[in-house]
């Protein structure tokens, strides 16, 4: 969950947390608040009023999102720090919404020259869609990332932005809605149905991934701890090699998250790696571990 107004720009106050609450190392006087629009004439893109632009990954991703609805959370900071790519290598979020995670991936993986692994996202929604163009021109990174508008509820191959035909990727992440069943839980805001429930169900996130993956290539998702059993039975119908990090809100708590790693066609065998703890009960916001990651100074190893 985000506290609201935590890591939001204000020219008069520039902030000293990002949206994650981790500490803001790029000095406030570079923080721009003055961002010109970037959306064309017949963009679907959320009205400025109806948006704020935040901070993230230590003030080094800025993104307009919107006030109401899904705002970006923890889970996305988690699953950026987890993707690995090499230069050169084509990446693709499913479900990228504003661009949250697909813009922190891009940071963490932009090389001296400016350069960087290629990366997409795909995205249903279509001011979802328009607001994470916007982002991705705020951020400087429309050389390196693009936006697809697609359904993971449809095949794979049907995705052929400009009549192109996509090729699958090195790498494929997401943080699929957390509920396939909305009697599960008590509905949440219309703004923020799909970013909770997958229609769907799971089994058509994972099936995307699959195929949007080629042989070799790694998927990797943040859910529910509870639901790891699904994501492991899912996956399994054509990839392997997993690897799985829980994630702990205090030490002395079960695991609510998981992070796995898999690979299409892997035949390793499966590896249950240490925790990450997020809190410690001695005041401090994050543990240091967390702290990092949040900040972009170290990753979610494999």
């Amino acid at each position: 969950m985000v506290k609201r107004g935590v890591g939001r720009l204000d020219a008069d106050r520039p902030p000293k947390h990002d949206i994650y609450e981790a500490e803001i190392i790029m000095p406030s006087e570079e923080v721009n608040t003055d961002v010109a629009e970037t959306r064309s004439p017949d963009s679907k893109a959320t009205p400025a009023a109806q948006t704020t632009l935040d901070l993230a990954l230590g003030g080094r991703v800025r993104l307009f999102q919107p006030k109401k609805g899904y705002r970006a959370g923890l889970d996305a900071a988690l699953l950026a720090a987890a993707v690995e790519l090499a230069a050169g290598e084509t990446a693709l979020e499913a479900g990228c919404g504003a661009g949250a995670a697909l813009l922190q991936v891009a940071a963490r993986t932009q090389a001296p020259d400016l350069k960087g692994p290629s990366l997409a996202g795909v995205e249903r929604d279509v001011e979802a869609l328009a607001l994470a163009q916007r982002n991705i021109d705020l951020n400087g990174q429309a050389n390196r990332v693009r936006v697809i508008p697609g359904d993971v509820a449809e095949p794979f191959s049907k995705l052929s932005p400009f009549a192109h035909k996509v090729e699958p990727f090195d790498a494929v992440f997401a943080n699929p809605p957390f509920f396939d069943d909305p009697t599960r839980l008590r509905g949440p805001a219309t703004e923020r149905r799909e970013a909770y429930i997958a229609e769907a169900g799971l089994k058509a996130w994972t099936t995307f991934l699959l195929k949007a993956a080629r042989q070799g290539g790694r998927l990797t998702l943040v859910h529910r701890a509870d639901r790891l059993a699904d994501i492991l039975a899912c996956l399994s119908e054509g990839a392997g090699s997993f690897r799985i990090r829980p994630v702990q809100p205090f030490a002395d708590q079960p695991a609510k998250r998981v992070l796995v790693r898999a690979v299409k066609g892997g035949r390793a065998p499966l590896v249950l790696l240490p925790s990450l703890v997020l809190h410690a009960r001695d005041g401090a916001k994050h543990t240091p571990e967390a702290e990092a990651i949040l900040r972009g100074e170290a990753a979610l190893s494999w």
